[in-house]
C-alpha cells in the first residue's frame, strides 16, 4: 500500500481556473515542475530562481509572472538609489516592472492573455525578461557595466 503522504498534490480541475490550468500545463511541458502555493499562485523554479505566476481570470485574463529577491544589507542604506535603479530598469526595459517592498526587490512581467495568445511563448519570454531585469538591477546597484561586466568608472 502506498503512503498517502507520498501522493502528488494534484492541481484543481482546469475548468475551475482555466488560465491557471493552462499555465500549469505549459510549465510542466517546459519541465519546470510547477506547484500551487498557499495563495493559489503557480510556483516554480527556473535557473535556480523561485518564480510565481498569478492569474487574474474573468472577462480580461491577465498573467503576472513575478519573483522576489532579498536585497543585500549593504545596499539597503541608500533607499533613493534603490528606487532610482528600479526606475531606470522600468524605463529601459519593456514588459517588466521593478519595485522595492521593504527589503525585497520585486520584478514582474504582465500580459493580457487573448484567446489566440501563444501562452507557452509568452511564459518563456516572461521568465527570461524577469530574470534579465533582476540581473541588470543587481549589476546597476553594484556599479557594474552591463556590457563589459567590469566596474563602471565614476563620472
Amino acid at each position: 500500500m502506498t503512503d498517502p503522504g507520498s501522493l502528488p498534490n494534484f492541481p484543481p480541475p482546469a475548468d475551475e481556473h482555466p488560465l491557471r490550468g493552462r499555465v500549469l500545463d505549459v510549465l510542466k511541458d517546459l519541465g519546470l515542475d510547477p506547484n500551487l502555493d498557499g495563495d493559489g499562485d503557480v510556483a516554480f523554479t527556473a535557473n535556480e530562481q523561485n518564480l510565481f505566476v498569478r492569474c487574474t481570470e474573468g472577462d480580461v485574463e491577465i498573467l503576472r509572472l513575478f519573483g522576489q529577491w532579498q536585497i543585500q544589507d549593504d545596499l539597503l542604506g541608500d533607499r533613493l538609489r534603490l528606487h532610482e535603479t528600479c526606475n531606470e530598469i522600468n524605463l529601459h526595459m519593456n514588459h517588466v516592472k521593478t519595485g522595492i517592498a521593504g527589503s525585497t526587490l520585486v520584478v514582474t512581467g504582465e500580459h493580457v492573455v487573448t484567446p489566440e495568445a501563444d501562452l507557452s511563448m509568452m511564459t518563456q519570454i516572461s521568465v527570461q525578461v524577469v530574470l534579465s531585469a533582476v540581473h541588470l538591477w543587481h549589476q546597476r546597484m553594484l556599479g557594474i557595466d552591463p556590457t563589459t561586466g567590469k566596474p563602471q568608472e565614476e563620472s
